[in-house]
C-alpha cells in the first residue's frame, strides 16, 4: 500500500511539474490566456518588460492603464491584452529590492498570489510571468526564482483548472535559475 502511495505521489508532482514551462522567449509572442507585466505602480509603462508589453499592445493597454488608476506593491490589475496574442494583461507591481528588510519577500510572494486569484475570478487557464522585480528593482534573481516557483506550485496543487504556466525568462541567468529551482521542487515533490 505504501509503495501505491508513492506512485500515486510521484503521478501527481508529475502531472503538476508538466503545467509548468520554462522558456527563453519575449513574453509579449506568446498566445496565452494571460501574460504577467512586471509593472510600476503607475501602471503607465516604462523600461524593461514594462514597456515592451505597452508597446507590442499598443496604444489602446495606455487609454485602458490610465483608467484604473496604479496599482500598489504586490497587487495586480487585469487590462485587454489588446494587440498582443495574449488575450489579457496581468498587470503586477513587484517590490524594489533594499535589502530584504522591507517585506520585499513578502510583497513578491503577493503579486503571485493576485495574479492568480484574478486569473482564477476571470477563468484563465494559460499565464506567462517574466521575472517579476528581477531588472531594474535588483531583487535578488535566485530568491526571486524561488519565491516564483514555490508560489506557482500552491496554486497549481489548489487549482485544477489552471492547465499551464511559463516562466519566459530574459536571460540565461534566469533561465538556468528556473530550471534549478523547478528540478529541485520536483524531486521535493517526489519525497514527500
Amino acid at each position: 500500500m505504501l509503495h501505491e502511495s508513492r506512485r500515486s505521489g510521484e503521478m501527481d508532482a508529475a502531472t503538476t511539474m508538466d503545467r509548468i514551462e520554462i522558456l527563453k522567449t519575449d513574453i509579449t509572442t506568446l498566445a496565452v490566456d494571460a501574460i504577467v507585466n512586471a509593472a510600476n505602480s503607475s501602471l503607465l509603462g516604462g523600461g524593461g518588460v514594462d514597456g515592451a508589453i505597452h508597446r507590442a499592445a499598443g496604444p489602446e493597454l495606455l487609454h485602458e492603464c490610465r483608467l484604473l488608476g496604479g496599482c500598489k506593491t504586490g497587487q495586480a490589475k487585469l487590462t485587454k491584452g489588446y494587440r498582443l496574442p495574449a488575450r489579457f494583461i496581468l498587470h503586477t507591481v513587484g517590490p524594489v529590492w533594499n535589502g530584504g528588510d522591507n517585506h520585499e519577500p513578502e510583497l513578491l510572494a503577493s503579486c503571485y498570489r493576485s495574479c492568480f486569484a484574478i486569473a482564477r475570478e476571470h477563468g484563465l487557464r494559460t499565464l506567462a510571468f517574466p521575472a517579476i522585480s528581477c531588472g531594474i528593482y535588483r531583487f535578488p534573481v535566485e530568491q526571486a526564482v524561488e519565491i516564483a516557483v514555490h508560489e506557482t506550485l500552491e496554486e497549481l496543487n489548489r487549482n485544477e483548472a489552471l492547465a499551464k504556466v511559463i516562466f519566459a525568462c530574459f536571460d540565461n541567468n534566469v533561465f538556468d535559475s528556473y530550471g534549478r529551482e523547478v528540478e529541485s521542487a520536483l524531486r521535493a515533490e517526489f519525497r514527500s
